[in-house]
Protein backbone atom coordinates (compact mmCIF):
# COMPACT_ATOMS: atom_id res chain seq x y z
CA UNK A 1 0.00 0.00 0.00
CA UNK A 2 1.48 2.88 -0.60
CA UNK A 3 1.47 5.97 1.21
CA UNK A 4 -0.33 8.76 -0.50
CA UNK A 5 2.11 12.05 -0.54
CA UNK A 6 0.35 15.47 0.09
CA UNK A 7 1.65 19.03 -0.28
CA UNK A 8 2.56 19.43 3.93
CA UNK A 9 4.83 15.97 3.20
CA UNK A 10 5.97 17.24 0.46
CA UNK A 11 6.83 21.16 0.96
CA UNK A 12 8.64 19.23 4.75
CA UNK A 13 10.61 16.43 2.55
CA UNK A 14 11.87 19.90 0.19
CA UNK A 15 12.74 22.09 3.78
CA UNK A 16 14.54 18.78 4.94
CA UNK A 17 16.66 18.21 1.61
CA UNK A 18 17.14 22.17 1.10
CA UNK A 19 18.62 22.11 4.94
CA UNK A 20 20.69 19.03 4.06
CA UNK A 21 22.15 20.85 1.05
CA UNK A 22 22.93 23.91 3.35
CA UNK A 23 25.39 21.52 5.38
CA UNK A 24 27.03 20.39 2.36
CA UNK A 25 27.67 23.47 0.49
CA UNK A 26 28.91 24.69 4.01
CA UNK A 27 31.15 21.34 4.77
CA UNK A 28 32.55 21.91 0.93
CA UNK A 29 33.52 25.62 1.34
CA UNK A 30 35.07 24.88 4.57
CA UNK A 31 37.32 22.56 2.74
CA UNK A 32 37.79 24.87 -0.02
CA UNK A 33 38.90 27.38 2.77
CA UNK A 34 41.71 24.96 4.23
CA UNK A 35 43.08 24.44 0.53
CA UNK A 36 43.20 27.98 -0.49
CA UNK A 37 44.42 29.39 3.44
CA UNK A 38 41.59 32.01 3.78
CA UNK A 39 40.45 32.07 7.31
CA UNK A 40 36.94 33.00 6.86
CA UNK A 41 35.08 32.00 4.08
CA UNK A 42 31.54 33.39 3.32
CA UNK A 43 29.28 30.71 4.18
CA UNK A 44 25.92 29.83 2.14
CA UNK A 45 24.49 30.22 5.15
CA UNK A 46 25.45 33.70 5.45
CA UNK A 47 24.54 34.65 2.15
CA UNK A 48 21.33 32.99 2.52
CA UNK A 49 20.41 35.07 5.76
CA UNK A 50 19.41 37.93 3.33
CA UNK A 51 15.95 38.31 2.22
CA UNK A 52 14.55 39.29 -1.04
CA UNK A 53 11.86 42.10 -0.45
CA UNK A 54 8.30 41.37 -1.57
CA UNK A 55 7.67 43.70 -4.68
CA UNK A 56 4.02 45.71 -5.35
CA UNK A 57 2.83 46.22 -8.65
CA UNK A 58 2.61 49.95 -9.44
CA UNK A 59 -0.77 49.77 -9.11
CA UNK A 60 -1.23 48.71 -5.64
CA UNK A 61 1.61 51.01 -4.55
CA UNK A 62 -0.56 53.77 -6.11
CA UNK A 63 -3.96 52.08 -3.88
CA UNK A 64 -1.48 52.25 -0.81
CA UNK A 65 -0.19 55.90 -1.55
CA UNK A 66 -3.97 56.90 -1.90
CA UNK A 67 -5.11 55.26 0.80
CA UNK A 68 -2.13 56.86 3.20
CA UNK A 69 -2.80 59.96 1.70
CA UNK A 70 -6.87 60.01 2.80
CA UNK A 71 -5.73 59.00 6.38
CA UNK A 72 -3.55 61.72 6.63
CA UNK A 73 -5.93 64.24 5.18
CA UNK A 74 -8.83 62.99 7.56
CA UNK A 75 -5.97 63.39 10.92
CA UNK A 76 -5.72 67.21 9.58
CA UNK A 77 -8.93 67.09 9.10
CA UNK A 78 -8.78 68.18 5.79
CA UNK A 79 -11.26 65.50 4.07
CA UNK A 80 -14.65 66.66 3.30
CA UNK A 81 -15.84 63.72 2.60
CA UNK A 82 -15.55 61.97 6.04
CA UNK A 83 -19.02 60.61 7.43
CA UNK A 84 -20.07 62.18 10.73
CA UNK A 85 -20.25 59.16 12.24
CA UNK A 86 -16.56 58.70 12.62
CA UNK A 87 -16.51 62.77 13.45
CA UNK A 88 -19.12 61.98 16.13
CA UNK A 89 -17.38 59.14 17.60
CA UNK A 90 -13.96 61.06 17.93
CA UNK A 91 -15.87 63.84 20.09
CA UNK A 92 -18.00 61.03 22.78
CA UNK A 93 -16.36 61.44 25.88
CA UNK A 94 -15.64 58.01 27.95
CA UNK A 95 -18.20 56.81 30.41
CA UNK A 96 -17.66 56.56 33.88
CA UNK A 97 -19.44 55.05 36.89
CA UNK A 98 -20.54 57.51 39.51
CA UNK A 99 -19.89 56.96 43.07
CA UNK A 100 -23.42 56.00 44.04
CA UNK A 101 -23.18 53.62 41.11
CA UNK A 102 -20.22 51.72 42.88
CA UNK A 103 -21.76 51.84 46.39
CA UNK A 104 -24.81 50.51 44.79
CA UNK A 105 -22.55 47.59 42.91
CA UNK A 106 -20.60 46.83 46.04
CA UNK A 107 -23.95 46.41 47.91
CA UNK A 108 -24.98 44.12 45.62
CA UNK A 109 -21.99 41.87 45.43
CA UNK A 110 -21.96 41.95 49.35
CA UNK A 111 -25.29 40.96 49.56
CA UNK A 112 -24.57 38.18 46.71
CA UNK A 113 -21.93 37.04 48.26
CA UNK A 114 -23.47 36.56 52.38
CA UNK A 115 -26.52 34.73 50.31
CA UNK A 116 -23.26 32.55 48.78
CA UNK A 117 -21.64 31.99 52.34
CA UNK A 118 -25.32 31.29 53.82
CA UNK A 119 -26.39 28.44 51.31
CA UNK A 120 -22.92 26.82 52.00
CA UNK A 121 -23.10 26.68 55.91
Amino acid sequence: MAAKLTNTIIEAAIDGFEAQKRRIDLQIADLRAMLDGTSEPETVEQASTKRTRRKFSAEARKRMREAQRLRWAKIRGESHSAPAAVKAKATKTKRRISPAGRKAISAAMKKRWAAKKAAAA
